[in-house]
């Protein structure tokens, strides 16, 4: 990486540090909770978090803190989502496990082309053989993966659970593209890549645009209600940070 990228990424953590933490957080704290919780506690999802570490080589950026904080974020998503649904608790305890499966498996194979649906069938092919599958779910989180994608389209299911499971992925996924993008994900994809200078500041305005694409994809209840907050707050750091490269650093930018 670049020499300047370390001052400008710090620069932009300054920038978000100025900002407060997101509603989604305040407001549904308990639900937040218990998804840590399940995370902390399921002995499954410990061996899967193993699991995923040791084989999640050259990610382009996307490690196990963004795989973590995206399990963590649809497993919440998935507690909202289901009592609003009226499941009953059991079911929305193994929909929250089996969410938080796909979310610590989504970016499996994030450095490969086409990496949703390369890493929906690494999943089919892996967890078939774990016993704590049923071959349904296996399907429903490999599907999941699928779909995480942004700007692709979505192959929906005839499932209503296997498609919750989904959109709680693909939400909490997004909702990394508000302060997150700018104080982890776009410097270690940088890092990862090896990606010079000018072409991030060439590429910087269609970032910006892709990051106002986002906001109208969110796909549960939950996520359209707070996910645009993410999305509005990664762009005015973005916009913050846009300013900062022109002025501290004289870059001149069109």
């Amino acid at each position: 990486m670049e020499k300047i990228f370390f001052q400008i990424k710090e620069r932009a953590r300054q920038i978000v540090s100025t900002y407060p933490q997101q509603v989604f957080y305040q407001e549904n704290s308990e639900a937040v909770q218990q998804s840590r919780s399940v995370f902390d506690e399921n002995p499954v999802i410990r061996k899967l978090r193993d699991f995923v570490d040791q084989n999640m080589a050259n990610n382009m950026g996307h490690g196990m803190d963004h795989a973590v904080k995206v399990t963590l974020d649809a497993g919440a998503l998935m507690f909202i989502e289901g009592e609003s649904a009226g499941y009953q608790k059991a079911s929305i305890n193994r929909f929250v496990f089996l969410t938080q499966c796909a979310g610590l498996l989504h970016d499996i194979k994030r450095s490969q082309k086409k990496h949703a649906e390369k890493g929906a069938v690494f999943i089919q092919e892996t967890l078939g053989s774990w016993d704590a599958f049923h071959p349904k779910e296996v399907l429903c989180i490999a599907c999941a993966v699928k779909n995480h994608e942004a700007f692709t389209k979505k192959q929906p299911s005839k499932n209503p659970e296997d498609e919750l499971v989904s959109n709680c992925l693909y939400d909490a996924d997004k909702f990394r593209w508000g302060p997150d993008n700018f104080m982890y994900t776009v410097w270690d994809m940088i890092e990862s890549a090896g990606v010079p200078f000018s072409v991030f500041v060439s590429h910087y305005p269609k970032g910006m645009m892709a990051l106002q694409k986002i906001r109208t994809s969110f796909r549960t209840k939950t996520g359209m209600k707070y996910g645009p907050q993410f999305i509005d707050t990664g762009l005015a750091i973005g916009q913050e940070l846009y300013e900062v490269i022109q002025r501290e650093f004289s870059i001149p930018l069109e």
